[in-house]
């Protein structure tokens, strides 16, 4: 991606996200940092000078046009990374209708509609998205039902996507990181009843790293699909 490019980047808040947004701040690209709401819209915005935000609760899908919609949009956008998720896990015997929506909002609709929302400007640059996916979205494991299945769709929309889009020149790549440290994975150990060590875990960093790798690849190749694993 040579020159400055643009990036819009849900989920820069913590974690992965976080350490995707520091490096490309620091590499001197435009970076739009999605919030939730307005509040946090600010506290990204000190925390990356320069950088534009843009408000809208990917737990209401239905609403990010609208929301968006009041605000000015980057008329560029060479990169859309889909790097927020939520998870609360818990047995099919358990779980309620609004857990299991509330994920496959966040986790896949969201995703969509962001998705579709940015395509124009994603074909006039022959841009790039990246869906960061789980473990999850390839197994699924006892008392993760829900979040598997808004992992796994979140993967069928990457394929369908590609498939799309190929023509069009736009890249799309899906990461599968294994267990991160980060606070999702501080809040899923609470959930497991398991005491939390992030030493034990990849460091963000680590799959920052690959989201660039992907993201500067030359034009000749695209990243597919990438698992990135806990090395220790």
């Amino acid at each position: 991606m040579a020159g400055m490019a643009t990036h819009v980047i849900t989920g820069a808040g913590s974690g992965i996200g976080a350490a995707v947004a520091r490096r490309l701040h620091a590499r001197g690209d435009e970076i739009v940092l999605h919030a939730r709401e307005a509040g946090r819209a600010k506290e990204l915005a000190a925390e990356f000078p320069g950088a534009r935000t843009l408000v809208g609760d990917l737990a209401d899908p239905e609403r990010l046009s609208w929301a968006f919609s009041h605000q000015s949009l980057p008329d560029r956008v060479d990169s859309l990374l889909h790097i927020a998720g939520v998870v609360d896990l818990g047995t099919v015997g358990e779980l309620t209708p609004k857990t299991w929506r509330h994920q496959l909002d966040v986790n896949l609709v969201a995703p969509a509609e962001l998705t579709r929302h940015f395509l124009p400007q994603l074909r006039a640059s022959r841009g790039h998205v990246v869906f960061v996916n789980s473990g999850a979205g390839l197994n699924a494991h006892a008392r993760w039902g829900a979040y598997a299945a808004s992992k796994h769709g979140l993967k069928a929309l990457a394929d369908s996507l590609r498939g799309e889009e190929h023509e069009n020149g736009v890249r799309v790549t899906s990461v599968y990181p294994g267990r991160t440290a980060s606070p999702m994975q501080a809040k899923v150990h609470q959930q497991e009843g398991k005491e939390y060590d992030p030493d034990r875990w990849i460091d963000p960093e680590s799959v920052a790293t690959t989201i660039l790798m992907a993201l500067d690849l030359p034009r000749d190749a695209e990243v597919n699909d990438l698992t990135v694993r806990p090395g220790r």
